[in-house]
């Protein structure tokens, strides 16, 4: 994690900060909440600090919770005419929940395994070998 200095040093701050985030304001004719938006608003370098700062950092609940907000707006937004955007959005915050989930499922954890057999057949040299 960096040690970039952050407008917050306590969870009390942070939490202000992120409900600041949300609130709409006169100037922005209600901007839709972003992740990029909100790790830049909480003054992170990029949206892989906060991700990292979120999974293993101090304030990881109350980040989890603020992403957690996000994807609820889009999740509202699939239910207009034309959500491809919020699907696109959600396919991409959910890249590192797919991690999680691969982890736990048996399947994917499991080694196949597989036999060569050799058998006395060579294998053809062009097309005019084959016969089907």
């Amino acid at each position: 994690m960096s040690k970039t200095k952050r407008p917050f040093a306590s969870a009390r701050q942070l939490s202000k900060l992120i409900t600041q985030y949300f609130e709409p304001t006169e100037d922005e004719n209600d901007e839709p909440p972003t992740l990029a938006g909100l790790a830049y608003f909480l003054g992170f370098t990029s949206r892989q600090e906060y991700e990292s700062f979120e999974a293993k950092g101090k304030y990881s609940a109350l980040l989890k919770r603020a992403r957690l907000r996000i994807e609820a707006a889009y999740e509202k937004k699939l239910h207009f005419h034309s959500s491809s955007g919020a699907v696109f959005a959600l396919r991409t915050m959910a890249r590192n929940d797919l991690a999680d989930y691969k982890s736990q499922d048996k399947e994917a954890d499991g080694v196949l395994q597989f036999e060569i057999i050799q058998s006395d057949l060579k294998p053809a040299s062009s097309e005019k070998e084959v016969v089907l």
